[in-house]
């Protein structure tokens, strides 16, 4: 397995950890602005796992990629509205993947 892909098991791990997360950031009617992008870089670079609440999206699964694609994150799932990401702090990881 590379070090840029997640395997289902670790994909699964993290949608148990994310479930006692509350959504750190919601993305309103004007969707996905640089604003909100940047937000979520500083979010990940300090969490590493987040919850990102959409908000009557178009395309959710659409609007989740696109979304974990401009911070680089992996998309560990779409529940409902919610979307949950992750990215490794290069510097300080914080969540320990199963193998």
């Amino acid at each position: 397995m590379s070090a840029g892909t997640l395997s289902g098991k670790q994909r699964r791990a993290l949608r148990g950890m994310a479930h006692s997360l509350r959504p750190t950031l919601h993305v309103g009617q004007s969707g996905l602005s640089e604003g909100l992008v940047a937000e979520l870089e500083s979010v990940l670079d300090d969490h590493e796992l987040v919850k990102i609440r959409l908000h009557s999206p178009d395309d959710k699964k659409l609007a989740a990629s696109d979304l974990a694609d401009r911070v680089g994150a992996h998309l560990c799932g779409v529940v409902g509205h919610t979307v949950i990401l992750f990215r490794r702090n290069a510097d300080a990881p914080k969540v320990v993947l199963p193998v």
